[in-house]
Formats: structure tokens, C-alpha cells, sequence
């Protein structure tokens, strides 16, 4: 497989003004994942950086994570976490709580997700002010996962969402603006 630059995933992705509020350009990666092309070459893209790591599962933040670290758990051979908004998962759960920019929000996970000292790989599409990302690491460490790394197709440089993030936590983007 000869590896394209991220150019081409950049190329797909599509700015929506005044969304979600105005004065907003929402950087649109559904464009990416209706592209075969494109979806797949972000998904091979993620697994080059991770293929040589010892990886037990995927942790994916709800949506787009979804995509993204569902595709990637298959292509690496690891089990898949899903990281949900409050009340969706159905069994017995662990929940932070976090602000955004303009509210606040949760994320859960189950408690028996992920067994002490196993080796967690979070997967999200984008990265921007960081909180979401960083309720992300707390839940996992909550229950004894050990993060390996956090992974994002876009990250959103001047909205500097990685220094919310833990100092030792690897993070991997492909794209930024």
C-alpha cells in the first residue's frame, strides 16, 4: 500500500459557517467518511502509528469516535470501549463531568470496561478546546486503564485543546488548522 499524505484527508473536509452557533466554522469530517477512499486512508494512517505498540483496547468518544476507533479496533485486532453520553450505556457506569465552551457535559463508561493495568489507545475525530479529551482520560485511568496514547484525525491548533491534556499523554493527529 503506498501511504498518501494527509493532504488527501484534509482536501475532504468540509467547513460549515455559523455551526454550531454563529460565528462558528465547524470543521465537517462526515464529507471524510462518505469518501471510501479518504475514510480508509485516515483509519491506515492511525493503525501505521499504532501497529508496533502493545494495544489492548480502543476507547472511542461518542460519535465520530465511534467511527474512527471501531475501525481502527479491527484493523489492530483489539477489543473496542465505547465512551458514551450519560444514560446510554446499559449497566453500571463511571462518569465525569466536564465544561465545554459554552455549557457543560459528561461522558460515561462501564466500570468493568476495562480490567486494571490494561493498555488503552483513546480515539476521537477532533480536538479542540481539550475537554472532552481530558474527561476521556480521567474515565479511563478512573478504572484502571493505562493510557497509551490518544489519537485524533483534525486537530484545531489555536484552540489549544492540548494543554488540557496530561503532559506524559502521547497525542496523535494526522491533520491540524
Amino acid at each position: 500500500m503506498t501511504v498518501k499524505e494527509p493532504e488527501l484527508i484534509k482536501s475532504k473536509i468540509r467547513d460549515v459557517p455559523d455551526f454550531p452557533r454563529e460565528g462558528i466554522i465547524f470543521k465537517d469530517i462526515t464529507t471524510v467518511l462518505r469518501d471510501h477512499e479518504a475514510f480508509k486512508h485516515s483509519v491506515d494512517l492511525l493503525a501505521k502509528h499504532f501497529e508496533k505498540q502493545k494495544i489492548d483496547y480502543i476507547a472511542g468518544i461518542e460519535a465520530r469516535g465511534f467511527i474512527f476507533g471501531s475501525a481502527l479496533a479491527y484493523k489492530l485486532g483489539v477489543g473496542f470501549i465505547p465512551i458514551r453520553k450519560p444514560g446510554k450505556l446499559p449497566s453500571k457506569t463511571e462518569r465525569i463531568s466536564y465544561d465545554l465552551e459554552y455549557g457543560k457535559d459528561s461522558l460515561e463508561i462501564h466500570i468493568d470496561a476495562i480490567e486494571p493495568g490494561k493498555r488503552v489507545l483513546i480515539v476521537d475525530d477532533l480536538l479542540a478546546t481539550g475537554g472532552t479529551a481530558e474527561a476521556a482520560i480521567k474515565l479511563v485511568k478512573k478504572i484502571g486503564g493505562v493510557i497509551i496514547g490518544i489519537a485524533f484525525v483534525v486537530e484545531l491548533e489555536f484552540l489549544k485543546g492540548r494543554e488540557k491534556l496530561p503532559e506524559d499523554c502521547k497525542i496523535t493527529r494526522l491533520i491540524s488548522f
